[in-house]
């Protein structure tokens, strides 16, 4: 055939030689008819198409349908396939959209249907080409409930609304709202997202109020009426999902009514922002301050290259991102129908020729042959479109980034992004994975909110339009001070007082807002207590009530059912039992104040002091060592023990003793001090202990325990297996003190357990005559309940925390406390206060270090002494002997002396009447040494009786002593002794005096010397 034609060219190129034509045209000839055939050999595959064209949505997306193919294949001119699109309108009904893909598909036999431009004509359509096995590509029905039809044969070429939902909470977390209502479109479209958004916010912990549903062909007075009611409501964020048209209209009724001012929150998903540009959509004016979560696509070149010849062709009108799905719709449509070129395109059509008037033309709907290898080539497409990268997951594209925005008059703002794996983050190209979520707010831009303000709403208020809360408050029969209530019996007037009213009602004033409430007695109609706090939390949760306050105790169960406010009273769980008087009675008492480690250590101390008194004196005192051991012994520990007493009369000779003496008494006297303030505290001063010490106690003896009714202590005891025909009731203090009083025996109780709070009270009036025992049990204390998800919750908690720490709580726990407060903090000790040894252990080593340190003195000078012979072969008899103490002696006669005035200027006496002056000698002498042993006891001299060798003698210089050999030979020895001592003596004293004073060496002798 081919050679055939050819064979007619040249013939014709003959004639048109032989007419001498241009070789050119000739040449031109031959290329048109060849184009000609290669374009018979394309094969033209069938497309359909059902969209709406009416709208301007539609007939941008389908302009941009049919400009992709014509530059694809521009740009693949080598391709087999060449796709003809079927267009068909749907007429905006879902009917429409029906009968348009059953036409396409029965009598134009399409391989593949674009559309439909909706998700509520959807559905249909995915059934359609499910039984048909057509692929339904879908670039603008997002409604995730399409997904449940779980058809193989659609596909989503574009984002689903559960995509945004993420992008929705990250933005209410930021904030920190705590409920949010939902208005949306009641369809499919409007329904699809809700579900994605209970979840959501679940993760969050944030609680949906309210769903608002509007329906499309809802009048204006119809929304009106709608939007009035969710302002009585106190939740102040909403969250807008539906299409423009609709949208349009409930914001304008919004900004009528006031919706749009400050305290409120406005987010819209994409829906309406992506198609605000399109002529009709909402106006900025009526959306100022509104948040929305928009579709982003990244600026490549391939966008901008598309743009670019888009105004070039269609002018001003702006694509929308429908377009740029619907753009990559057609590209990848074919590109997947090149690759099947090879696949047979035909159906597989069955005529039901016996339907008869039963039949419709379903029952005539083919099968397309190519439908599986068309499905797996669309769902393997990869390409750079101008949307981004086209790849499908799952049968639809997944979006990684959205654009937050704010709407302001002037136009859109770009606030922020949200990023999948990210979250919201302030620009693109930075990671902030890791944020702590209390400055994720931080990660937007600042934001003008309705009112034209940008101080962030706090979600919710109290409508003053709206009804007072039902605050719901237990009816009681004791423990008043807590919680009472009570009515006029004449004008049925309701009064609510106590403390945890004057708490909650401080706390309420402190709210930087007003919130109306009204205190409701959780009662039956003939005023009796309507069950107990469990009930009442209960009703709460139920929503009969709005809150409940009073001393509702803090329990993991009831947190289950409300939210509780931080506590405002003191936690714990306790057992309360008697105090008995045991004051120290018996004969064997007056040993009860030391302990016997410390009797023993005492006891100890006394006989080590005697023994280093012995050591002392035997060195010191000649007739100390002569005498008998027994006396020794008798006079060493009468000594030592009569300290005690502070009756030791005699004075010790050696100095040694004398300064041990000194520190011992001292110790004697702190010791002896507080042994007698020990007993004294003993045997006068009460001491009160519990009947009963632990828990396991009264378990084991089976005693009888009081509970508070109504009170959740009656579950704890019996978890700690305590027989329940033991527990008794009581409603307030003065019944606890009446069970009391009848103790176990006579069916009373022996114990009660009950909250910290309600012990204090019963404490406070008998506070003397009851404690606390072990163990004493946690609990979290009161709290204010409050519905789950209740934003009273958060700025309540705060405005208690402030209360606690100031100086009001104090003077309401003043008012309705009053007295003694802290009983529950007194001691009561199971054993007597003793001293022991550790309290005294700092004297004992004082008194050991200085005795040892005494004695080491003492024989260093004695071996000193001994080096420089001065022990005449037995030990000293005297401690005048010892250089040093001897020195001390003189200075402190010295000292005494000039105080008095008596020192002796040595001058020769003047003679006697008797021959060479020597009759008055003797007498004279004999009155000298009698005021010398008198002088040295004034001294302090240690003078001996009479009976003894030791005696003392006053010697003046020049002295005559008249007659008699024998005497004057003894004077003259022991002048001599004397002068020699004297002159050792001054050389180490001369250099204790300064220049000032008068050298020894110079000054008369002392009056007065002891001598051996």
């Amino acid at each position: 055939m081919i050679f055939y034609e050819i064979i007619i060219a040249m013939s014709f190129s003959d004639n048109i030689v032989s007419r001498s034509l241009p070789i050119w045209l000739f040449i031109y000839l031959i290329f048109l008819v060849l184009l000609g055939k290669s374009q018979k050999e394309v094969l033209q595959v069938k497309v359909g198409v059902v969209l709406d064209t009416n709208l301007t949505l539609a007939d941008l997306s389908l302009r941009a349908i049919n400009m992709s193919l014509s530059e694809f294949y521009n740009t693949h001119n080598r391709f087999k396939t060449r796709i003809v699109l079927d267009i068909r309108n749907s007429k905006g009904t879902v009917v429409g959209a029906a009968a348009s893909a059953l036409y396409l598909i029965n009598k134009r036999k399409v391989v593949a249907i674009i559309g439909p431009g909706s998700s509520m004509q959807a559905p249909f359509l995915i059934n359609l080409g499910n039984q048909s096995q057509v692929p339904i590509v879908s670039f603008s029905a997002t409604s995730p409930l399409l997904d449940s039809l779980r058809s193989p044969y659609f596909i989503r070429a574009t984002h689903d609304d559960s995509a945004q939902v993420h992008a929705i909470s990250a933005i209410i977390e930021s904030f920190r709202w705590r409920e949010v209502v939902p208005i949306y479109v009641d369809n499919e479209f409007g329904e699809g997202i809700l579900p994605y958004l209970v979840d959501a916010f679940q993760e969050i912990n944030v609680r949906i109020r309210y769903r608002s549903a509007i329906s499309f062909y809802s009048s204006d007075d119809q929304i009106k009426k709608e939007l009035y009611r969710l302002m009585t409501m106190p939740t102040r964020v909403f969250i807008v999902h539906m299409l423009p048209d609709l949208g349009k209209r409930i914001f304008s009724i919004a900004q009528e009514i006031g919706m749009i001012n400050k305290g409120y929150a406005w987010i819209v998903t994409n829906g309406i922002i992506d198609q605000m540009s399109l002529p009709g959509g909402p106006s900025l004016e009526d959306m100022h301050g509104v948040v929305g979560v928009k579709t982003y696509f990244s600026r490549s070149k391939e966008l901008a290259n598309l743009e670019a010849r888009w105004r070039k062709r269609f002018g001003g009108e702006q694509l929308t991102h429908f377009g740029y799905w619907a753009y990559d719709t057609a590209t990848a449509l074919a590109m997947s129908v090149e690759q099947i070129s090879n696949v047979n395109m035909s159906f597989n059509t069955t005529t039901n020729t016996s339907r008869g008037d039963n039949g419709t033309d379903l029952d005539d709907l083919g099968v397309a042959l190519s439908g599986p290898k068309l499905l797996q080539a669309l769902s393997t497409v990869s390409f750079k479109g101008v949307a981004g990268r086209f790849l499908l997951k799952n049968r639809k594209l997944e979006p990684t980034t959205f654009k937050i925005i704010n709407i302001e008059e002037s136009g859109q703002r770009t606030v922020g992004f949200w990023k999948s794996k990210v979250g919201l983050v302030k620009r693109l190209g930075v990671d902030q994975i890791g944020t702590n979520i209390s400055h994720s707010s931080r990660r937007l831009r600042p934001i003008v909110w309705p009112g034209d303000t940008t101080l962030v709403p706090k979600g919710w208020e109290i409508p003053t339009n709206g009804k007072k809360l039902r605050i719901a408050v237990p009816k009681k029969d004791g423990f008043t001070n807590f919680v009472e209530v009570t009515k006029d019996a004449n004008t049925n007037a309701l009064t609510v007082t106590g403390f945890c009213i004057d708490v909650f009602d401080a706390v309420m004033r402190q709210l930087p807002y007003a919130v109306p409430y009204e205190y409701v007695p959780f009662e039956t109609p003939d005023g009796r207590a309507d069950g107990n706090y469990n009930n009442m939390v209960y009703k709460v949760f139920l929503g009969e009530f709005d809150g409940a306050v009073g001393d509702t105790t803090i329990l993991a169960n009831r947190s289950n059912y409300v939210d509780f406010a931080l506590p405002f009273s003191e936690t714990g769980v306790v057992f309360v039992v008697p105090v008995k008087d045991e004051r120290e009675k018996g004969e064997w008492v007056f040993l009860k104040p030391l302990t016997k480690k410390l009797w023993c250590m005492t006891a100890a101390l006394f006989i080590y002091i005697g023994l280093m008194v012995w050591t002392f004196e035997s060195i010191a005192d000649k007739t100390f060592r002569t005498q008998r051991i027994i006396e020794k012994i008798s006079n060493v520990f009468y000594f030592s023990f009569s300290t005690l007493f502070f009756a030791h009369r005699k004075p010790s000779t050696s100095i040694y003793t004398r300064a041990l003496i000194v520190i011992w008494c001292f110790v004697v006297l702190i010791l002896t001090q507080s042994y007698t303030a020990t007993l004294t505290s003993m045997l006068t001063v009460q001491e009160l202990r519990p009947t009963v010490r632990h828990m396991d106690e009264l378990r084991k003896s089976g005693a009888n325990i009081g509970y508070q009714k109504g009170s959740f202590t009656l579950e704890k005891l019996k978890q700690e297996r305590f027989d329940e025909s033991k527990l008794k009731i009581y409603n307030s203090p003065e019944e606890m003190r009446e069970l009391f009083l009848k103790t176990s025996s006579n069916g009373g109780i022996d114990a009660a357990f009950d909250e910290v709070p309600y012990v204090n009270l019963f404490m406070t009036k008998y506070c003397k005559e009851y404690t606390i025992i072990e163990p004493r049990y946690k609990a979290d204390g009161f709290g204010f309940a409050f519905p789950l998800g209740s934003p009273l919750v958060p700025d309540i908690s705060r405005q208690i925390l402030n209360l606690t720490e100031g100086e009001n709580m104090r003077a309401i726990e003043n008012k309705w406390f009053p007295g003694e407060k802290y009983c529950l903090d007194r001691n009561t000790t199971d054993t007597p206060i003793q001293l022991d040894h550790h309290s005294f252990q700092a004297l004992f080593m004082i008194v050991f270090g200085t005795s040892l340190v005494l004695l080491l003195i003492m024989l260093s000078c004695r071996r000193y002494r001994e080096g420089r012979g001065d022990m005449n072969g037995d030990p000293p008899n005297n401690p005048e002997d010892d250089h040093l103490l001897l020195l001390l002696l003189m200075l402190a006669s010295r000292i005494y002396q000039q105080r008095r005035g008596n020192i002796i200027v040595a001058k020769p006496n003047p003679p006697g009447n008797g021959p060479d002056g020597q009759d008055n000698a003797r007498p004279n002498q004999n009155r000298d040494v009698n005021e010398g042993g008198q002088g040295a006891n004034e001294t302090g001299g240690a003078a001996e009786p009479a009976d003894t060798e030791h005696r003392i003698v006053e010697v003046h210089e020049g002295v005559n002593f008249g007659d008699g050999d024998h005497e004057a030979n003894r004077i003259g020895k022991v002048n001599l002794e004397l002068q020699r001592q004297q002159s050792q003596v001054r050389r180490r004293c001369n250099k204790l005096f300064s220049e000032k004073n008068m050298p020894l060496g110079m000054a008369a002798p002392p009056p007065r010397m002891h001598l051996a």
